[in-house]
């Protein structure tokens, strides 16, 4: 468990390479002074993630299509998304919805096969008769779906829905757009193998290190803010800390 300071695409690349990547950068999409695009990160992640890897980046809708380009020149290639539902959201204007959802995207690098990229999409544990079972083998990505289907075989626990509700860490969060720690569980358990390693570009307050705390992963992240990655390290000692002292 590591916290660099600095800046991510000078300090990360060094740290590879990285079984998974995660990455929540700044969306670009308010006035505020630290929410800024950061130009240039796409392919520093790229050359730091092994062949096997996936990275997974949260974004809003505008900040996916603005950086869509960057993101292919780069190297990157789309697999899937996911939509973080909240408890409570933001609502600036009141003529538009209030927003209670995130995206976080997955990405993998466009030299490599799907078929060879780490990728154990979670379950849930209840079960009823209609829930399915993957077989065996996996088609080529967006390729012909109908290759490897789904089918009720047993009953047991389904696929998780692409959709995950989570209350957000709105009162306690650490850092301003902090992401729940169980959140980021779930995509390290499905794109990072036991033992492996995750690179957190934008560290912020330490939640994916919780996160690879608690699925066993090794974890290495980097913030630019001093003040804020002190917190995260502080954060993280914390928590080996206490296993030490349950231990």
């Amino acid at each position: 468990m590591r916290v660099l300071t600095g800046d991510c695409r000078a300090e990360m690349p060094n740290q590879g390479p990285f079984d998974m990547i995660l990455a929540d950068p700044p969306y670009g999409d308010t006035s505020l002074a630290w929410d800024r695009l950061v130009e240039g990160w796409e392919a520093a992640a790229r050359s730091a993630l092994k062949p096997t890897g996936s990275m997974w980046v949260f974004g809003s809708l505008r900040f996916f299509m603005t950086t869509a380009s960057r993101m292919e020149a780069a190297g990157w290639r789309y697999a899937q998304e996911i939509v973080w539902e909240k408890h409570n959201g933001s609502g600036f204007h009141a003529d538009r919805f209030k927003r209670v959802h995130e995206l976080a995207v997955q990405f993998y690098r466009s030299d490599a096969p799907w078929g060879s990229v780490f990728n154990e999409v979670q379950t849930t544990p209840d079960a009823v008769a209609r829930m399915v079972k993957r077989k065996k083998g996996r088609p080529a990505h967006m390729g012909k779906i109908e290759q490897a289907p789904y089918s009720s075989e047993d009953g047991g626990p389904r696929i998780m829905r692409s959709v995950i509700y989570m209350r957000s860490c709105h009162g306690r969060a650490i850092h301003p757009t902090e992401k729940p720690a169980p959140l980021l569980e779930v995509l390290v358990r499905t794109s990072c193998p036991p033992g492996g390693l995750v690179g957190d570009w934008f560290a912020g307050s330490g939640a994916g290190g919780e996160a690879c705390m608690m699925s066993g992963r090794r974890y290495v992240g980097c913030e630019l803010d001093a003040a804020m990655a002190d917190k995260a390290r502080n954060r993280l000692g914390g928590m080996l800390n206490f296993g030490d002292a349950a231990a």
